[in-house]
């Protein structure tokens, strides 16, 4: 494979990340990196069906292409690779490398193709980029805004200056339209703190269970002041609903207020109603990092072991505004969550309210 030549000006990139929810929001400072380094830029994503509506509503992107997948039958990879020569891209940025897309980038002509210096399928690609992520030495976010930064290297392009959050900048009116819509909804008190919690996990990391939630929420509502004190918002990914409503009834059994978020038919509409929280608390999951991505304040809950630490997959959000807890270190009990001492959390999540309170609510 030869090396791609070229020279400044705009471009058509197409990058790839298409796993998970999660890592999808993590690629968001790199989109605005690419974006922000030349607004004529054209950037294109890859990503499977159910990530595709945040990426239509991110403002990094110009286009989104659908990724069939491993299952699909060859006529849809056939299709996806006519689309892609059809395309003419000048740069293809892989955030997470497979040999499928390194093939598919391969056979389509892209001139320019960057990934991360990982297994077999690196052969694909003429620009490599060494990293170990799985030593977990920085966060995700930024090994993504280091890829970024190659392939502007490689395109004649300067980095833009500092990027800094929030990586899903919204109309100063979004949050509070989000926040009233939700207050009708569920007559909630607008003057007081919003807490959302999302208990679940949709299956792709080690949590805490529903009764450490509910003790974590008690020792934050009986620790707080009375200008503290918050609404718990139970938030929920499909199939999480009824374990929702029953951390609903604990949390009301303790006198905590508590109420289940409104289902929301379309991913976005749900993203957005997270911009409403004054703090969001969850496990390392799709939903915390949404959260970051629109800086609010995010308490996040994760195992100890090496390819899942909280520096690893920290949220993008401001560092003043987040907070990030796991198990101690030692005796093999990596991800044994119950270590984790939800006393000293319920503090740190107390005074990061206090940080972030204005008049009884937060900023």
């Amino acid at each position: 494979m030869t090396q791609a030549k070229t020279s400044p000006g705009t471009r058509r990139i197409l990058v790839v990340r298409n796993d998970k929810l999660g890592d999808f929001m993590l690629a968001w400072p790199a989109l605005a990196c690419l974006k922000r380094a030349d607004p004529d830029n054209h950037i294109s994503v890859l990503v499977p069906g159910y990530t595709a509506p945040l990426a239509h509503a991110c403002p990094w992107i110009d286009a989104v292409l659908l990724d069939p997948g491993t299952v699909r039958d060859r006529t849809a990879q056939r299709h996806l690779l006519t689309t892609l020569r059809g395309k003419r891209f000048d740069a293809l940025l892989t955030l997470y490398s497979t040999p499928r897309v390194g093939w598919l980038g391969w056979r389509a002509g892209i001139p320019l193709r960057l990934a991360p210096a990982t297994k077999w399928a690196q052969v694909f690609y003429n620009h490599r980029i060494v990293q170990r992520r799985s030593r977990s030495r920085k966060p995700e976010y930024q090994y993504n805004l280091e890829l970024a930064e190659a392939l502007l290297d490689r395109l004649g392009q300067a980095p833009p200056g500092t990027l800094a959050p929030p990586y899903w900048p919204l109309p100063l009116t979004a949050r509070d339209e989000q926040r009233r819509r939700l207050a009708e909804e569920l007559t909630l008190d607008p003057a007081r703190p919003w807490v959302f919690m999302h208990a679940g996990s949709g299956g792709s990391a080690v949590n805490l269970s529903p009764a450490q939630y509910a003790s974590l929420a008690a020792i934050i509502d009986g620790q707080a002041t009375t200008a503290q004190r918050p609404v718990w918002l139970l938030t929920a990914g499909p199939g999480e609903a009824a374990a929702a409503q029953a951390l609903q009834a604990t949390l009301r059994k303790q006198g905590l207020e508590a109420a289940v978020a409104p289902p929301r038919p379309r991913l976005e509409d749900f993203a957005l109603s997270l911009s409403a929280a004054d703090l969001f608390i969850a496990g390392s999951t799709g939903p915390l990092h949404i959260a970051g991505c629109l800086n609010v304040p995010t308490a996040g809950f994760y195992p100890a072991k090496r390819s899942s630490t909280p520096l690893r997959w920290q949220t993008c959000n401001a560092a003043e505004r987040r907070l990030a807890f796991c198990p101690p270190p030692g005796n093999g009990s990596e991800t044994d969550m119950s270590r984790i001492d939800l006393e000293a959390a319920a503090q740190a999540i107390l005074d990061l309210m206090s940080a972030h309170s204005r008049h009884g609510t937060f900023s």
